[in-house]
């Protein structure tokens, strides 16, 4: 695993659009989860763009994932815009494409 966990950022925005920047890896996703958990319950992330993420494993996944379960617990619609062909690969090969792919917001 290459990188600072430090190096990924997650950074809401007052327009209900949050920004995730750097790899989202077993190093770095400790710290994202709980930002964007504070972010999605406080409803300053309802949509998360994906367009900074430099490269993802199984955990970052996992972190997209488990953010969609807070957010739906929580009765709050997430989206995720600009999602990496990286990601996407990994939600086809653990057959979770649906879930996650599902939360995909059109830019415009």
């Amino acid at each position: 695993m290459r990188g600072d966990p430090a190096d990924a950022r997650f950074e809401p925005a007052s327009d209900g659009i949050a920004r995730l920047q750097g790899e989202l890896t077993l190093r770095s996703v400790g710290h994202l989860l709980a930002a964007g958990r504070d972010a999605i319950l406080a409803g300053r992330a309802e949509a998360i763009d994906l367009a900074g993420v430099t490269g993802a494993d199984s955990a970052g996944l996992a972190l997209l994932i488990e953010w969609l379960s807070l957010a739906r617990q929580a009765g709050r619609t997430l989206s995720y815009r600009n999602v990496p062909t990286q990601v996407e690969q990994l939600a086809r090969l653990s057959d979770v494409q649906d879930l996650v792919l599902a939360a995909t917001a059109s830019t415009g």
